[in-house]
């Protein structure tokens, strides 16, 4: 079926229920950024594949809501399906719940997957649409509409030893019990996968990319529950569960596990879904707030933060000697967007406890750079010659760590305007990388730093700054950010975020520099305690698209010393004229 078929196909369950208007997000029954394939609803209805937006469907219109990253991507996608672009956060674009408003009738219907549906959206759904007198219903509509949606996977999950993770289950568990103990709550629903990985130790495979595996844990004074599908639990990983004291339950009883709970104070956080909500509500009070667990991730532990270390040069030699491949050989062998991302993960796969990529590679030639969160398909994609820039953001799952990085380059002539512009995006970067910030900073406060030589040219970036990275865990990961947005949560030591600014000229390039960074204490002063950023990735920026004359005194010197810190870290695994190349690269500007 077109996509225009499937909202027609909608439409009519739409019909059947006496539905009004109904609410597609991209979600999953954990809420989940990336999502198993089973769960990738709004993709399968509309056609967009990016990663953030939703659609809704009255009887005669149809919307999808999305943000800046997505503005080029999403009308060539949704071509064909009826369904017109709103842009998210753009002035003149309607609140979603206040256009489904003026669509429908006095008394009308909003139908939505409880299971799909977070928490917090379905209150200010309930509370709006309560307030016109309009009903919400949790109703699957596409259950009856797609059929041949796969099942989920059987893939093993499997142990992510204490020698990585740096603290042990038995550990984690008892910190997070503390935790319920101060705000005097007796149960704790776990949903969100990334924080039910990292607080069991474990890992597994069931959404690309991202080391996760579907289940739940509930925990209560007394016991730590894991629902998920024990067929997938082999000797190793139950061991240790069985010495953490983890009851392991299959996963379709979860539901009927929180029906057995009364009278209970239940910590839980309002991004779960609102089916959580429906089976406890009855006879328990609601603690509406982030995981405890969710914090504690985010501050990366010595252990971890020495994976990352460790992987970010094992990533940058394969970066390296991918650039060389690339720049030696564009213009002289056929290749395109496509075959250079695998050709990256290639290079990638050389080194040490490669387990995948952390992400789909966004690699955009000229027009392409533009497109944020482009995604060359295999049988769609752009030639690649020696001519123009080319935007490459990427990264590796590795058994220590997570890398995300970017690099933007001339595979041939580029504009002075070009050069000028990326400057001023690596200068933001810069600029960021060298920031000291008394503690108690938030990412907000930073993010206009990076922004910084953009603006005062009257020039900006639809996207964050910044978002917090996973150890061998999700690429994009909470609580922290650096983005406009205002965000109460403080950047705390060990917290690891990139550090992505960039500048787009839809129909020419785009440009985007990327490294990682994490968060250290600089010093103690009579103001107080005083932190900076480590930065972590070492891969060289390339000097012939750098306008030297606009960086300051200080910011030559950062770079410079980074070229230096790369070829300390990278040189000694390189031989060759690769080696040779890479030397050059990395002399100061």
């Amino acid at each position: 079926m077109t996509s225009s078929e499937k909202v027609a196909a909608l439409r009519e369950e739409m019909q059947k229920n006496n539905v009004d208007a109904f609410i597609v997000y991209s979600a999953d029954p954990h809420m989940s950024e990336y999502l198993p394939e089973e769960w990738q609803e709004r993709a399968w209805l509309s056609g967009f594949t990016g990663s953030a937006g939703f659609v809704v469907i009255t009887k005669d219109k149809a919307g999808l809501w999305t943000d800046g990253r997505y503005f080029t991507q999403a009308p060539a996608e949704l071509a064909g399906s009826g369904i017109d672009l709103f842009k998210d956060g753009m002035e003149g674009t309607p609140h979603y719940i206040d256009w489904i408003i003026s669509e429908i009738p006095e008394n009308g219907k909003v139908a939505v997957n409880a299971l799909a549906t977070s928490h917090a959206n379905w209150e200010l759904l309930y509370d709006k649409l309560h307030s016109k007198n309009i009903e919400l219903l949790d109703l699957p509509l596409l259950k009856e509409v797609w059929k041949e949606r796969g099942t989920p996977s059987k893939n093993p999950i499997y142990v992510h030893p204490v020698e990585r993770a740096g603290k042990s289950v038995i550990d984690k568990i008892a910190a997070i019990r503390q935790r319920m103990e101060e705000i005097e709550v007796t149960v704790h629903i776990i949903s969100s996968l990334d924080d039910v990985a990292w607080t069991l130790n474990l890992r597994g495979s069931d959404v690309e990319s991202n080391p996760v595996f579907l289940a739940y844990i509930v925990i209560t004074k007394n016991d730590t529950k894991l629902f998920t599908d024990l067929d997938k639990l082999g000797v190793e990983s139950r061991k240790q569960l069985d010495e953490a004291w983890v009851k392991m339950m299959p996963y379709e009883e979860f539901y009927n596990c929180l029906k057995e709970f009364n009278n209970e104070k239940v910590l839980v956080s309002p991004n779960s879904n609102q089916s959580i909500f429906e089976a406890l509500k009855s006879d328990n009070q609601f603690i509406k707030a982030a995981v405890p667990g969710n914090i504690m991730k985010a501050q990366k532990n010595e252990t971890e933060l020495e994976g990352f270390r460790k992987v970010m040069v094992r990533d940058g030699v394969a970066m390296v000697k991918f650039l060389y491949w690339l720049t030696q050989n564009a213009g002289k062998e056929a290749m395109n967007e496509y075959s250079i991302g695998q050709k990256l993960k290639n290079f990638r796969a050389e080194g040490e406890n490669f387990v995948g990529e952390s992400f789909g590679s966004i690699i955009g030639y000229k027009d392409n750079g533009a497109v944020i969160h482009y995604s060359a398909k295999s049988e769609v994609s752009k030639e690649v010659t020696n001519d123009g820039s080319i935007l490459v953001d990427s990264g590796g799952q590795y058994l220590e760590g997570t890398t995300d990085i970017t690099r933007t380059l001339a595979l041939g002539a580029v504009s002075d305007e070009f050069k000028t512009n990326s400057t001023l995006v690596l200068q933001g970067m810069i600029r960021l990388s060298m920031v000291k910030f008394p503690k108690g900073t938030k990412g907000v406060q930073l993010d206009a730093i990076a922004r910084l030589p953009l603006w005062m040219n009257g020039k900006d970036y639809n996207h964050g700054t910044g978002h917090g990275v996973g150890s061998f865990m999700n690429v994009h990961e909470g609580p922290q950010n650096i983005r406009k947005d205002m965000n109460p949560q403080e950047l705390l030591l060990g917290m690891v975020c990139s550090n992505e600014p960039g500048y787009y000229v839809e129909g020419e390039y785009g440009i985007r520099h990327e490294n990682l960074i994490a968060v250290k204490e600089a010093e103690v002063s009579g103001s107080g305690t005083f932190y900076e950023f480590e930065t972590l990735t070492f891969c060289p920026f390339f000097k012939d698209t750098i306008v030297k004359e606009i960086l300051q005194e200080d910011e030559i010197k950062w770079l410079n010393d980074y070229h230096k810190t790369c070829e300390e870290k990278v040189a000694p695994f390189l031989e060759g004229e690769v080696k040779e190349w890479f030397l050059e690269l990395v002399k100061p500007l």
